[in-house]
């Protein structure tokens, strides 16, 4: 095998954008040979701008008849589980989209069936790729900045106007998209939150719920998150603010890291353990010496969607590493599930959430739902589009 077939199910805006790329040749080994798409006019257009590719107007038909090694699910997030499975029942390979799903339960199914399976199963967690985090996450890892105490993220740069939010009837509806700004906005930010600090052991949340904009879903969230090592954390966003806030900071025992818009990391770098200084110092407000603060080298790469899709193919063809593991994709929704059940409930949460109480919470949410959408009517409007 010197090539790696495959087909997009879900021509909206990600589902377009992959196809895009991989016809430009660049994901060196990955052939685009079928998309799916339940909207006629997006059929049209693909077959228009991919002439050797076949069309389809179901995802199911296209995994199960289009003669393809791999499939990447682009659809709305209620259908990324369900469409996961059935590709890898179908022997394909997978690569899905963010997030894996709208609530744990449903995902955990998917992981434990693909686990049964002997095909790669990725994640489209992108920002994985960005030099800034991947440096982040290796000191971290080292120790450089020594055990962590605390963690805070401002990520308030979303900006979303009412004209967004009415662009699609699934947009911002329990029924229709599962969530508001922590499902659509947030996961890449809730993925490298675990990836680098590692998971919280408890939340606390309050999720308001059409603050900002005439909507029924959550537009404005502020989340206290607690460690096993007694760290603490605050997770602070919103789609409300303009222009808003993009600010990453860890601050550990050795030093702090500061990571602002996600493009320039700053290191403050402590000439003792904050906590032996503490016991030992002779002195009452003295802090301990620290060198100053330094701009972080990278490597510079930050490939992206790209870059996901060059690991995932290399993967394929030759065993190499992926930038995120299927199974990885509970663990950011498991964060924003907890913070969603923590509001509802008017409490601190244990992880892992109680699976079935939140999705007992969550389908009566959708029942309720100021527009009921369908996963098919969601589909027909924007699928794959974030």
């Amino acid at each position: 095998m010197d090539k790696v077939r495959i087909g997009i199910a879900g021509f909206g805006n990600m589902g377009s954008s992959h196809a895009k790329k991989i016809f430009a040749g660049l994901v060196p080994g990955l052939e685009l040979c079928a998309v799916a798409d339940k909207k006629a006019q997006r059929r049209e257009l693909a077959a228009d701008l991919y002439s050797g590719a076949e069309i389809y107007g179901e995802a199911s038909d296209m995994i199960k008849n289009a003669g393809i090694d791999a499939v990447i699910i682009a659809v709305p997030h209620y259908d990324h589980p369900r469409l996961v499975m059935e590709a890898l029942e179908n022997g394909l390979h997978v690569m899905c989209e963010k997030p894996a799903g709208v609530y744990t339960k449903q995902v955990r199914e998917m992981n434990e069936f693909a686990a049964k399976q002997d095909k790669t199963f990725a994640m489209m967690f992108n920002q994985r790729t960005n030099c800034v985090f991947r440096k982040m996450k290796e000191m971290v890892e080292n120790g450089d900045i020594g055990q962590i105490k605390r963690v805070n993220w401002i990520i308030t740069d979303w900006y979303r106007t009412q004209y967004y939010y009415d662009s699609g009837e699934w947009r911002a509806t329990w029924s229709g998209e599962g969530g508001g700004v922590l499902l659509n906005q947030c996961p890449h930010n809730l993925d490298l939150l675990q990836w680098i600090c590692g998971m919280p052991k408890t939340v606390q949340a309050f999720c308001h719920e059409g603050k900002w904009h005439d909507i029924e879903v959550e537009d404005d969230v502020t989340a206290y998150l607690e460690y096993e090592n007694g760290a603490t954390g605050v997770f602070i966003t919103t789609t409300g603010d303009a222009p808003g806030t993009n600010r990453f900071e860890i601050t550990g025992t050795r030093g702090t890291l500061v990571c602002e818009g996600a493009k320039t990391l700053k290191y403050t770098k402590l000439d003792t353990d904050e906590r032996e200084y503490c016991r030992t110092a002779s002195e009452g407000f003295k802090k301990p010496p620290a060198q100053d603060t330094v701009i972080v080298e990278t490597d510079g790469m930050n490939e992206q969607h790209v870059g996901v899709l060059k690991a995932f193919t290399n993967h394929i063809l030759n065993g190499a590493p992926l930038v995120a593991n299927g199974f990885e994709g509970i663990n950011g929704l498991m964060l924003s599930n907890a913070m969603h059940l923590s509001s509802w409930l008017g409490r601190k949460v244990t992880l892992p959430v109680d699976e079935e109480l939140f999705y007992r919470l969550l389908s009566e949410r959708a029942a309720n739902s100021a527009k009921k959408v369908s996963a098919v009517d969601a589909v027909l409007d924007t699928e794959g589009s974030y």
